[in-house]
């Protein structure tokens, strides 16, 4: 009895090692599986926010291109460069995973939020330039400076005074209505657009053109002093039958708008030294018509300038309040400018 208790006190005790040992291997266990959750954790973060999720500066709305001919390390490293994506690398290695550099779409891509280098890949591997036309609209009597104004502000290829360089021998032969440009596009692309709009829509007064027997660029530009001197149509065919019986009669014009193209002055800001400027736009000092038309004029315009009204009036003013008066004599608009205008 002796031994056995011994025995049974041999196996208690090597009962309550191994219970006790079994207890610490399972907590260490347990801080070893939190470790490791904690350093795959930790790593998948920073693998995550150094090569996968969107650098904080992704450029939105801007064009990203990619040259023809380029390769895959040298555009992985220039769309990092760009802040489209946080690593080259890891762009080189998904690009790889999706089938390669071959895969690859050169061109100019936008975008329009912020996308992880998977969606990158995906969108240069496929094409998905994701460029859409922009809607902008060039107002009736717009100039080309005023022009390349507006298509700066909104195409990113476009220089404003690079497309002044460019649209300025088509002064007034630019068509004024809404476009859609692509975010890219050039120049170029948007003189020829524009000119082809205007060869287009002079179609449909072909015939009174013809008629009226006088040189387009002629009837173009009386158009955009017209343009400019009136906004209801039967004001303009009166203004137009004006400004004809002027030149017939070799009669200065003395129309204000021209300044507007030349000084950027309206009517009542300007002054007797400017009426004197010599400028070859200044139809105070220089008989006929301006050199060139002075902006885009709207085919009610140009219409106007091909069918003036028949009358002998001679003279013209409008009020504060957009009405105009015609006269016959100078005496008579002295003195409709006094009663009118105050002046």
């Amino acid at each position: 009895m002796k031994y056995e208790r011994i025995i049974e006190s041999v196996f208690f005790f090597l009962g309550a090692v191994r219970d006790h040992l079994s207890d610490e291997w399972r907590r260490g266990a347990n801080q070893r599986t939190i470790f490791i959750a904690l350093l795959i954790g930790f790593v998948s973060l920073y693998v995550y926010t150094q090569h996968i999720e969107p650098p904080y500066d992704f450029p939105l709305q801007e064009l990203v291109t990619i040259p023809e001919g380029s390769h895959l390390p040298d555009i992985s490293a220039n769309l990092e460069s760009a802040h489209v994506v946080n690593s080259a690398v890891a762009l080189r290695l998904v690009v790889t995973a999706l089938g390669g550099a071959t895969n690859i779409r050169a061109g100019d891509y936008i975008f329009k939020e912020p996308l992880n280098v998977l969606d990158v890949a995906r969108r240069i591997t496929t094409g998905a330039y994701g460029l859409e036309p922009e809607r902008i609209r060039i107002h009736e009597g717009a100039t080309t400076q005023e022009m390349g104004k507006i298509f700066a502000a909104r195409l990113a290829r476009v220089d404003a005074d690079r497309f002044v360089e460019k649209a300025r021998p088509h002064e007034g032969f630019l068509f004024p209505d809404t476009y859609f440009f692509l975010p890219n596009a050039s120049e170029d692309v948007i003189v020829n657009a524009m000119r082809q709009n205007f060869d287009k829509n002079i179609q449909s007064l072909a015939g009174e053109i013809a008629s009226f027997g006088k040189p387009l660029e002629d009837v173009v530009t009386m158009a955009s002093l017209i343009e400019r001197e009136a906004y209801k149509s039967a004001d303009r065919r009166t203004i137009s039958g004006v400004l004809w019986n002027r030149i017939d009669k070799n009669m200065l014009l003395q129309v204000d708008a021209a300044f507007l193209y030349t000084m950027g002055k309206a009517t009542f800001d300007l002054t007797l030294e400017d009426l004197k400027a010599d400028d070859p736009y200044n139809t105070y000092k220089y008989k006929g018509l301006p050199p060139t038309p002075i902006g885009s004029p709207s085919l009610d315009s140009i219409r106007a300038a091909v069918t003036p009204e028949k009358h002998k009036y001679l003279f013209y003013l409008a009020d504060n309040h957009g009405t105009t008066y015609f006269s016959t004599t100078y005496e008579e608009h002295l003195r409709k400018k006094r009663l009118y205008l105050g002046t």
